[in-house]
């Protein structure tokens, strides 16, 4: 998981940083096998058939119910504690429903994308991962919602892009690179994984 949190308000296990969870697993790496595990079967389910295609903030939330509601109460809620990882802190949780009206509307005037050359289509995505990435509107899982909603995203504009052709340790890197304004690195990794 990762993430700097307040234990005191993070409806973790008292004394840990375990996310209180609908199984009472209180080891944090058992805890994480199940969530790959649970996330990694409803994150096919949805790519092989989308039970949403608005690509608005209630879509996203909706991407996030379905991967994590075996095991989370707050499934598709979004977060009300401040988070940081890796040195990037992400929306304060009070400004999260403003900035992601503002992000939805962009990407809705934009036509989602559609009807873009590769390259202007590339920039674009590139833009819209680093503001939803800087968005983080989940406790945990904001990596595989947002991935899931960006191949649809992909697709529904008449791309094609697969995340696990794709090396999550260098996705890493750009990401947090991206977060502090520098997106090269993020920018041809999407250059040559979108078809």
């Amino acid at each position: 998981m990762g993430y700097s949190i307040d234990p005191i308000s993070s409806n973790c296990y008292p004394g840990t940083t375990v996310l209180v969870n609908k199984f009472d697993i209180r080891d944090e790496e058992k805890l994480n096998e199940v969530e790959s595990v649970l996330a990694s079967v409803r994150y096919a389910e949805w790519l092989n058939a989308p039970k949403v295609d608005s690509f608005d903030f209630e879509h996203y939330k909706a991407i996030h119910h379905f991967l994590f509601y075996d095991l989370y109460d707050w499934a598709g809620q979004v977060r009300t504690v401040g988070i940081s990882k890796k040195g990037t802190k992400f929306t304060p949780a009070e400004n999260i429903e403003e900035q992601a009206t503002l992000i939805f509307k962009r990407l809705k005037s934009c036509n989602y994308f559609k009807e873009l050359k590769h390259n202007e289509f590339v920039d674009e995505i590139v833009d819209f991962y680093c503001v939803t990435n800087s968005l983080h509107p989940f406790r945990e899982g904001n990596g595989r919602t947002q991935r899931v909603f960006l191949t649809q995203l992909i697709r529904n504009a008449g791309y094609d892009i697969n995340f696990a052709d794709i090396d999550t340790e260098l996705l890493m890197i750009a990401t947090i690179k991206s977060a502090q304004g520098v997106t090269d690195m993020l920018k041809q990794m999407f250059l040559e994984s979108i078809k």
